[in-house]
């Protein structure tokens, strides 16, 4: 009898204590989520782990509630670990870009404010429900802009107007070929370009041709068609003023072939021997960059004079003019605003189906841009 009274003692104490927690306006805290690379290799890496306290951010950072993110093929290479420049070893949070909103503020910083909508190119941090960032990188978004279509701006967008605008200046009524027309950035290069008054000849399998078409560009099937041969009957063999090539070093070659007497091939990636690699397999991609390198200082000793040849990466050009980065995001921003710019959106997936969406980018089946959502 005594022990019985002694539970329900301690039972009517736990209960005060209870009440006194939900009086005093204190909440337990929920568990919070990301998704984690714990090793390079295929998607199955790709793991949905639990938080229990939210972090704060310190000086110069701000604290965000992630509202979406995409998922990109560069974001599988560095699950691979086959990206460049990657700093952490697993586990690490990957993501490329997002959009979030500003919870917390940390000291020193100026300009933003609680609840206001943000983007920023984390390169890896964004696969997470909160994400601490320098305010320095954040970007504001326009009220009344979709997150989900805002964040395929960020990467792929970005990448696309920089190129066309920042690294080769292409003028209205030229004509361009875009390699991969249907994938996150060949589509945005495609639009992009039409846009602004540039014929498009792009390239793609049979089956996305008629997405290419409707995207505006004059579609090649890579496989059935040789695109140099292409470039030659519809420029009467002048070639054209830009090709943009993410492919490898043999298309690189007869990239160059279909250039005009002063055209510009801007390289961006190498996407056969990326998806070719084993994970971690750095070698095969750093002998790819050799001949990349080597094929490079054949073109200036024996190449065309007026040719030119340029590799764009998006966070060297961010690092060398982040005043740039911003006023393009933010051009984009407003066509998207103004609904003069209408991302393709292949499909929305929620942030734990990660995997999902790295599989289909390998599979090849990915038209525009694959967006993970995250928060509403």
């Amino acid at each position: 009898m005594l022990m019985r009274s002694m539970d329900y003692f301690a039972a009517f104490r736990l209960l005060i204590c209870l009440w006194a927690v939900c009086a005093s306006g204190l909440t337990f805290a929920e568990p919070w989520h990301r998704i984690v690379v714990t090793e390079f290799g295929n998607a199955d890496v790709l793991q949905w782990e639990s938080q229990e306290q939210i972090p704060e951010p310190g000086p110069g950072e701000v604290r965000l509630r992630v509202l979406t993110a995409s998922a990109s093929f560069t974001d599988v290479m560095i699950r691979k670990g086959l990206y460049a420049g990657l700093g952490d070893e697993p586990p690490f949070v990957p993501g490329y870009d997002l959009i979030g909103e500003v919870e917390a503020i940390g000291t020193d910083v100026t300009g933003l404010k609680i609840g206001q909508r943000v983007a920023d190119l984390t390169v890896w941090g964004s696969y997470t429900q909160f994400a601490i960032r320098p305010a320095t990188h954040l970007v504001p978004v326009p009220d009344g802009v979709d997150p989900i279509e805002a964040v395929a701006l960020i990467l792929s967008y970005t990448t696309a107007y920089q190129m066309l605008h920042r690294t080769v200046d292409i003028e209205p009524g030229e004509t361009i070929v875009v390699h991969g027309a249907s994938g996150a950035v060949g589509t945005a290069l495609t639009q992009l370009a039409v846009l602004h008054g540039v014929n498009v000849l792009g390239t793609a399998s049979a089956a996305k041709l008629d997405y290419v078409s409707g995207l505006g560009a004059e579609p090649i099937d890579y496989r059935s068609q040789d695109f140099v041969e292409v470039v030659a009957e519809k420029t009467a063999g002048k070639g054209v003023a830009a090709v943009f090539d993410a492919v490898g070093v043999d298309n690189f070659k007869r990239s160059y072939q279909s250039l005009s007497e002063d055209g510009y091939l801007v390289v961006y990636g190498m996407y056969t021997t990326s998806l070719q690699a084993d994970a971690g397999d750095m070698l095969s991609m750093a002998a790819e960059f050799l001949s990349y390198q080597w094929q490079l200082l054949k073109w200036k000793w024996f190449g065309d004079e007026g040719k030119r040849v340029d590799f764009y990466s998006i966070t060297q050009m961010r690092d060398d003019h982040p005043d740039w980065f911003q006023q393009d995001v933010g051009v984009l921003m407003a066509l998207l605003l103004n609904q003069k710019l209408k991302p393709t959106i292949s499909q929305v997936l929620p942030l734990k189906d990660a995997a999902k969406a790295h599989r289909l980018i390998e599979a090849g089946g990915v038209r525009g841009k694959l967006v993970l959502k995250v928060a509403d």
